[in-house]
């Protein structure tokens, strides 16, 4: 179809001619140094001063008083939501549009996953609907917000900021404030991404950062857990030190924890991929802006930019298809991909997964809507001569 054939041409016209993978690390910098360094010192697992630094580096960036490192992005999530309370056969509220580490971190803990709708205007979890929704299935009760549907608490949320784009926590706060939900923010895909000026999971009572491989800034494998709150963060690094006490020599741990420290080899590529973590942002930003531009005058499919108030990384650039051509999405992915051009949908929705089927879910016209007609196309920084 010509609309297809158009969609690939524009891409090639921004990206070349060479075959384009969907987002690849950069390591130009001081990552084979740093990590040289740790290798030669000895200190590779989970002590050492590159993950002091790293935890420092990142509180200094994000704005946040604490930052502790962690094996991946899941785990992260997993320990932040057991330190906002949550606790088994509780339900946690999450976007139905969202990776499915979301879902996971939530039943790693025993809990249960809510599915709320998201919105088009931010691609994440839409607070309206959920205060809406919220004032017709639950009840305050002494220790809580209860599902009366379920008979469950509903003892957290977690707003997962997509492809790097705020939720707008603004009008989620006047919602999670009223009922007294925790919110946690999954903010594993926007680490240089700002809302009102301030970064992305400074809001909550804490978030979580992920830095796999296709990440904006990668340890290889590897997560965080952000917090302004110190005996928080002082729990979560005792949580995941497997609960040991200070000691000169002595084994004692005082509760049942987790070996989810990351180590000090994963913490070295992470402090020198974090010195660039600027020239990676504004390499994105000014690619979104070339696909925006060579996508202007095109109906059919439109590149979701930023909304005001916000400065996104642009993690992964989102093209969404008219409601029109939402059935050929799947060509779109076919024609792009057989041309060297690789892109990808938007994951599943998570309450149409096996394992989820089967747990509560408010209305969900607007994730349903959206799963149909995103498709993310390439995204490295590097597109960007330079970098």
């Amino acid at each position: 179809m010509l609309f297809i054939d158009s969609i690939v041409d524009r891409i090639r016209y921004v990206v070349g001619s060479e075959r384009v993978p969907l987002h690849e690390p950069s390591l130009n910098g001081n990552e084979l140094a740093y990590v040289t360094e740790c290798i030669q010192s000895g200190w590779v697992s989970s002590v050492g001063s590159f993950v002091d630094r790293f935890e420092s580096d990142l509180a200094a960036y994000t704005g946040a008083s604490h930052a502790v490192v962690i094996s991946n992005g899941t785990s992260a999530l997993q320990v932040a939501l057991q330190l906002a309370g949550v606790k088994r056969d509780d339900e946690v509220l999450v976007p139905a549009l969202s990776f499915v580490a979301t879902a996971n971190a939530v039943r790693h803990n025993g809990a249960w996953p809510h599915f709320v709708d998201n919105e088009t205007s931010t691609l994440g979890l839409a607070p309206l609907p959920l205060g809406s929704y919220l004032s017709e299935i639950s009840e305050q009760r002494d220790d809580g917000l209860y599902n009366l549907r379920t008979g469950r608490r509903i003892a957290a949320i977690v707003p997962m900021h997509t492809f790097g784009h705020p939720v707008d926590m603004r009008e989620l706060s006047k919602v999670t404030s009223l009922y007294g939900i925790p919110i946690v923010e999954d903010a594993a895909e926007s680490l240089g991404s700002f809302l009102e000026g301030r970064h992305t999971g400074n809001v909550g009572l804490c978030s979580t950062l992920s830095f796999n491989g296709n990440k904006i800034v990668t340890t290889g494998g590897g997560g965080a857990i952000i917090t302004n709150d110190e005996a928080l963060a002082k729990r979560a690094k005792h949580l995941t030190t497997t609960a040991k006490q200070p000691h000169p020599w002595a084994f004692f741990h005082d509760e049942v924890a987790y070996n989810f420290r990351m180590p000090n080899l994963n913490a070295a590529l992470g402090c020198a991929q974090l010195e660039r973590i600027e020239s990676f942002v504004e390499a994105k930003r000014e690619l979104a802006r070339r696909y925006a531009e060579a996508f202007a005058d095109m109906e059919e499919a439109t590149l979701f930019l930023e909304r005001p108030g916000t400065r996104v990384n642009y993690w992964l650039q989102t093209l969404i298809l008219s409601s029109d051509h939402a059935a050929q999405r799947d060509e779109v992915l076919k024609a792009s991909n057989a041309s060297g051009i690789m892109t990808r949908p938007i994951w599943e929705l998570l309450n149409t997964l096996p394992m989820y089927r089967n747990c509560p879910a408010a209305p969900l016209p607007v994730a349903q809507d959206l799963a149909r007609r995103i498709v993310n196309i390439p995204s490295s920084p590097q597109l960007i001569k330079g970098i």
